[in-house]
């Protein structure tokens, strides 16, 4: 089974090196992994301090590990901290940040690359974020004894470990160390294979939206866009999202609406401007033009997190695509949220449903009724701001309780 597995993984990525020819994500993809184990050798061939490893496949599995980054450089000042991504929207955001010391793409996935780059780096303790499992790598490690820990894992029934041609998949679910899950439910599919080693912890993504709180910083130009106006934002939308968006536009001319959409390529921003004609982009305005546009298009990374704290309401875009993106840091702090209907495999978004801070929308006609309630509603609004605030509260700690665990494989 293992060469079988071994094989996809080298069809995958021939694939990818073929795409890049034409699509620039794959080709930052196939580019960042040349030479790589070569790099890495080189660049641990004088190291002689530990090190940890932590993996996550893009930029919110990132957002969701960040803590225990954070947690681990003030815990541990003198290791090296090595950070991977699988996927080019987490690297190229993210391969200068200043809390650790390496950054790489994770090299594919083949039996000779996990061995060289296990045995180049010789972690202490490797530490994968939600569910990236990637069998060679979770073979060597446990071939050289170095503890292996999840963190903020989720699991699904429909999961191939659960399935009866999966057993060698499951295997490997078994020689991990120490799973942290997010539910009750993950915690049980694992029980009831005989896995112990399982905690249920939560989401640690609820201890960074609590830290982005604290540390928003002020943004003039989205200020002054703002003046005393209510603020619709879509954060990280698509167009199917911006569509429907334009559409409750029309039915609300004085409503203000900032888009910061989750691809900023040239293309993708001239199609928002093609349905907003009189909106003004981040890079190109200045406060006065802000202030009179109705329409503020972020075409850059970084800022969405922050632009939270000016929104009266938000939309958070990708279910009617893959999945919904990260509503956790509209929930931080407190207001209504829209989303559309693929959300199924994110439990915050279930339970915000539940605490009716969500509502799902499946065309514009259900995303206007659900935005006149709240609007003709002031008591449930404010009701609802309270609840979304206080479900983030009620669910951080997750940090704590794994950097326990660590600091017993470390020490």
């Amino acid at each position: 089974m293992r060469v079988l597995y071994s094989i996809l993984v080298f069809t995958y990525s021939f694939i990818i090196k073929i795409a890049g020819i034409f699509n620039h994500k794959a080709r930052l993809w196939s580019d960042g992994r040349k030479n790589i184990i070569h790099r890495i050798k080189k660049d641990f061939a004088s190291i002689s301090e530990k090190t940890i490893w932590i993996h996550s496949a893009s930029l919110g599995e990132f957002e969701q590990g960040r803590p225990i980054i954070e947690a681990l450089k003030t815990s541990y000042p003198n290791t090296k901290i090595v950070l991977t991504f699988f996927s080019p929207s987490g690297y190229e955001i993210r391969k200068d940040y200043p809390l650790v010391d390496f950054v790489y793409y994770l090299p594919s996935d083949s039996p000779k690359n996990a061995k060289a780059f296990v045995s180049a780096i010789n972690p202490s303790i490797a530490i994968f974020i939600k569910y990236e499992f990637w069998y060679n790598y979770m073979h060597e490690l446990n071939q050289q004894n170095i503890p292996l820990i999840y963190i903020s894992a989720i699991f699904r029934p429909k999961q191939l470990f659960f399935k009866p041609c999966g057993k060698w998949f499951l295997n490997h679910l078994k020689k991990v160390n120490h799973f942290f899950v997010q539910n009750k439910e993950s915690y049980r599919l694992l029980k009831a294979k005989k896995i112990h080693q399982v905690t249920i912890s939560g989401d640690t993504r609820f201890d960074r939206v609590a830290s982005i709180l604290k540390q928003a910083q002020k943004n003039e130009i989205v200020e002054a866009f703002k003046g005393t106006s209510t603020i619709f934002l879509a954060g990280s939308s698509w167009p199917k999202d911006e569509e429907i968006i334009k559409q409750l536009s029309l039915q609300y001319p004085d409503l203000k609406i900032i888009i910061a959409p989750h691809l900023i390529d040239a293309h993708h921003i001239h199609q928002i401007q093609a349905l907003f004609p009189k909106a003004v982009t981040y890079t190109k305005t200045n406060t006065e033009e802000a202030l009179k546009a109705p329409v503020l298009i972020i075409n850059n990374m970084g800022m969405l997190s922050s632009l939270y704290q000016y929104a009266d309401y938000a939309l958070i875009g990708g279910g009617f695509g893959a999945g919904i993106h990260n509503t956790l840091e509209a929930a931080t702090y407190g207001m209504p949220i829209f989303i559309g209907p693929n959300y199924h495999k994110f439990q915050e978004a279930k339970d915000l449903i539940d605490r009716d801070v969500i509502s799902v929308f499946n065309h514009a006609e259900e995303l206007k009724e659900a935005f006149d309630r709240l609007l003709n509603n002031k008591e449930h609004y404010q009701q609802i701001v309270k609840a979304s605030q206080e479900y983030v509260q009620e669910k951080s700690g997750a940090t704590t309780q794994i950097m326990e665990r660590i600091s017993e494989i470390i020490n």
